[in-house]
């Protein structure tokens, strides 16, 4: 028997449940046979996901040793010890540690969010086999198996619905659906979509209402959850920006590195220097040139960023996601809990004679409208009364949010909810469209009353009179109520009607149901999910800032357009090809499919798969994807993008384990926030490299300068490796506290084609290198033509290194800006650095272990003050640089 395969459970939906059973070889009173149940389950295997395979913990330590910077690192890291520099080169193999481990740790939990999946089907289930009852391990469950659904179940596998009372099912963790689903086992089309199929109970999904039973037609990798579970295990998770811009940085790097010492060894070899003193130079030369800080600035200055992103509500996952963020292009948002509240509020109280805009905080006016139109009135009682939802002491509803919406706004309008003592109730159900309770009278002289809600068009056929301002009923006019439930509709609300019968005997609620006696229509209630307060405020600031926000939803495309427009993702009349469903991108070609989806800006109706469609789409034209969700059909897009966002409060464990970054708060306004952390943190860590590769160029020119003109090396390689850990630590790495500049969310993405190593930056770096050379070499000189040792004049050229490194420094806090606009106390942490290298220095020229250590000693005032003016001379000459690209980027703008 072929039952339960991946094809047959996609189609059994557009069986009559007959053929179903049929299909898969069981019975629909006894359900399967234990044997056959026993026999199955050997031939399909466990109702459980496959397990993720994945590398081993060795495999997975070793992967992250395999980076150009970190060969670079390593090399250097032997070359110190080759020298004897034991402390030098334990801080670098620290280094390479350090930054392996952070990384093993990392993608260990990269795998979480398929083990969250496989935990999602792990439950019991009641099955019927062998015309008995069992309770069974979900696992156990095979294709064919008759199983058991009442309130407060998870559905344990993917079922074909062959019976139903009242059931309906929270699917929006799987589809997206904001509200709870109704289910019934009737038939429907074959190309239905996944979140339309009414005769389908999907695993993982949960039973909130009703009772219900079907067949198994799917299990473990065959349900859509194992679909979903395909998607994310096959979701290639793409290097971030940064760590491809590093990559290409660090392999350039390490080209120029060993061909300059290559030449410095080749040159002095041919001028007839000794080859193992032109060794010790190339030597030198490679350490000087070698970043050894630059992983551990990248590192501190993402750990800072994660520190802020958390005070502002985002919690960051992975330390990448954080410069990620910053460079995003296009976010694609979720549309429930994300841009909206996630939960429903009565916006508008409609009767025939009037209507009154209600919300969270209505004022007196409203109040007041409201009680002087008994319409109105009995419209917001019969919300409040003919309803089964409850209010916490906290004030929060619990139940239908539909319901739980009607009683907050009869709350805040005065109307005390279930304030009419109960005597008797039809409930809901999905063929009625309407649920009518009966109570003692409410103060009307007709005593008892009847009251009903439900769609309007069903209620509307149990009406023949309409209830005026007044209270007086008068004839129907069913024509303006189609109109404005129509329009109201339109607006993207959830649209019910409500009506009364006075006079309500005990036989009453009989009557109504089977139309003996006519209703009076009392109004409409139209609801909605509102916006957050601050979506709108947070989508305008992306888009000034050049990131184009799209919203990808499972919901019907009316509420998608309706809160798209309240946020200021659509302009109104004429969105065109703005809006997209799920299933129009699903029949896009791929030739096409890209530029559809960038053009658009809401995606409704829309399945994982459809989503992971849309990011890679996305990134094919060569977009930085930001991507929200808090479901698991969320999960392979959250995988897939650049960055992915999971909702902290509202989220499923499988799509904050996909994620890589968390929002507490669940609102859009923190990606926002998130967002500028992220370009303050991509500013610093480019200010870092604009100010060491300087450094670092500069030191190894140093050293093929004096090979090619055949003098004394100005700097000896423990020398350098003292300028380049101490400066590391006490000066660079105070940029990665560097406040955000102004302005940094109006400017537009940076281009994520555009390298680390960008015009304006080599052409700064050769410039301060330049003037190191030029600086320290003079001193140098100068010092040996007054008769200074060899010792004083290095020492003079090593404190004109530090010194001019210090003063760049407070140039590099802005790349553009002049240094008298960036000032010097923004950043207090860079007056630390600086009072800290300069007893570092001090140390080093005047202690006597010092000087035997480091081969340094004692300078002067005279030469002190020629180091400051090297120093002050190349910050002037940076400054006019700086006005130079200035004037440029001016005359370049339109």
């Amino acid at each position: 028997m072929g039952a339960g395969t991946v094809d047959e459970a996609r189609t059994v939906h557009d069986l009559p449940a007959e053929e179903a059973w049929l299909l898969l070889g069981s019975d629909p009173r006894l359900g399967l046979r234990g044997d056959e149940a026993r026999d199955r389950l050997a031939r399909h295997g466990p109702n459980r996901l496959p397990r993720a395979v994945s590398a081993g913990p060795v495999r997975r330590l070793l992967r992250q040793l395999h980076h150009p910077l970190v060969y670079v690192l390593v090399v250097s890291g032997f070359v110190t010890l080759a020298l004897r520099e034991l402390v030098d080169s334990a801080v670098i193999f620290g280094v390479v540690v350090l930054n392996a481990v952070i990384g093993f740790v990392q993608e260990s939990k990269a795998d979480a969010a398929l083990e969250a999946l496989r935990s999602m089907v792990h439950t019991r289930a009641r099955v019927v086999r062998d015309g008995l009852r069992h309770e069974v391990a979900s696992e156990e469950l095979v294709p064919g198996d008759l199983v058991l659904l009442e309130a407060g179940d998870k559905v344990p596998a993917d079922l074909r619905l062959v019976d139903s009372s009242e059931l309906r099912l929270d699917e929006s963790a799987l589809t997206g659906e904001s509200l709870p689903v109704p289910k019934r086992p009737g038939v429907v089309e074959r190309r239905t979509p996944v979140a339309d199929r009414s005769n389908m109970a999907w695993s993982g999904t949960l039973v909130v209402a009703g009772t219900g039973s079907g067949v198994v037609v799917a299990t473990g990798a065959g349900t859509e959850v194992g679909e979903i579970h395909r998607l994310v295990g096959g979701a290639e998770v793409l290097a971030t920006p940064l760590s491809r811009k590093l990559a290409v940085f660090s392999a350039w790097l390490t080209g120029v590195v060993l061909a300059l010492a290559v030449l410095t060894f080749a040159v002095g070899v041919a001028r007839g220097e000794a080859g193992a003193e032109m060794f010790t130079a190339a030597v030198a030369l490679a350490v000087g040139a070698i970043p050894e800080g630059l992983p551990a600035a990248v590192t501190i200055t993402l750990a800072i960023g994660v520190s802020r992103m958390a005070r502002r509500g985002a919690v960051v996952r992975r330390l990448p996601a954080v410069e990620t963020l910053g460079g995003a292009t296009v976010i694609c948002s979720d549309k429930t809990g994300t841009l909206t509240q996630n939960r429903m509020s009565v916006r508008l109280l409609w009767s025939p004679s009037s209507e009154v805009e209600v919300g969270d905080r209505p004022g007196p006016g409203t109040l007041a409208a409201v009680r002087d139109d008994q319409a109105l009135w009995w419209c917001l009682l019969a919300g409040a009364n003919c309803n089964d939802a409850a209010l916490t002491e906290a004030g929060e509803g619990v139940g239908d949010p539909t319901e739980t919406a009607m009683l907050l706004v009869a709350r805040h309008l005065g109307a005390a909810p279930h304030a009419l003592p109960r005597l008797g109730s039809v409930p809901f159900s999905s063929e009625r469209q309407y649920m009518a309770t009966r109570h003692a009278s409410g103060g009307r002289p007709g005593g008892d009353v009847v009251l009903v809600k439900g769609g309007v068009e069903r209620v509307l056929a149990l009406c023949s009179q309409q209830l005026g301002p007044d209270g007086t009923p008068a004839p129907l006019a069913a024509e303006p109520v189609l109109a404005a439930a129509h329009a109201l509709a339109a607006q993207g609300m959830r649209v019910l009607a409500t009506a009364l019968l006075d006079d309500a005997g005990p036989d009453a609620l009989a009557d109504v149901v089977a139309g003996r006696r006519p209703l009076v229509l009392t109004g409409l209630q139209a609801m909605l999910d509102p916006p957050r307060d601050t979506a709108a405020a947070a989508v305008r600031s992306c888009r000034e800032a050049g990131i184009e926000v799209k919203m990808i939803t499972g919901d019907h495309a009316g509420t998608a357009v309706s809160v798209a427009r309240q946020v200021g993702l659509l302009d109104g009349d004429g969105d065109g090809d703005a809006v997209l469903s799920g299933a129009e991108v699903e029949a896009l070609d791929d030739d096409v499919v890209g530029e559809a989806v960038e053009r658009a800006s809401v995606f409704a109706r829309v399945s994982p798969g459809q989503k992971l469609r849309i990011v890679e789409a996305l990134q094919a034209r060569r977009h930085v994807v930001a991507m929200t969700g808090d479901g698991v059909n969320d999960a392979p897009a959250l995988k897939r993008a650049d960055v992915g966002v999971a909702m902290g409060r509202s989220g499923t464990e499988v799509a904050k384990d996909a994620g890589d970054v968390v929002l507490t708060d669940d609102d859009f306004a923190t990606i926002e926030a998130a967002v500028e952390e992220g370009r303050g943190v991509f500013d610093n860590i480019t200010k870092f490299i604009v100010w060491t590769l300087p450094t670092n160029m500069g030191e190894g020119l140093v050293i093929l300068v004096a090979i090619l003109l055949g003098t004394s090396l100005p700097i000896l390689p423990t020398q350098i490796l003292w300028i380049n850990m101490t400066t590391a630590v006490a000066l660079g790495l105070m940029l990665a506290f560097e406040p955000k500049e102004d302005g940094i969310m109006t400017r537009p993405p940076r281009d994520p084609r555009r390298s680390l190593l960008s015009a304006p930056v080599v052409l700064r770096t050769l410039l301060v290198s330049a003037l190191l050379v030029v600086g320290s070499r003079w001193v140098f000189d100068h010092e040996l033509a007054q008769g200074a040792s060899l010792e004083v004049s290095r020492t003079a050229a090593i404190n004109v290194f530090v010194t001019v490194e210090a003063f760049y420094l407070f140039s590099c806090r802005s790349l553009v800006r002049p240094l008298w606009r960036s000032g010097l106390l923004g950043n207090r942490w860079l007056l630390v650095g600086v009072a800290v290298q300069v007893v570092l220095q001090a140390a080093l020229t005047y202690l006597p272990a010092m000087n035997a250590l480091f081969h340094t000693a004692p300078i002067d005032a005279g030469v002190w003050l020629r180091i400051v003016l090297v120093a002050v001379a190349a910050a002037v000459v940076v400054e006019l640089d700086k006005l130079r690209w200035r004037r440029s980027a001016a005359t370049a703008r339109p």
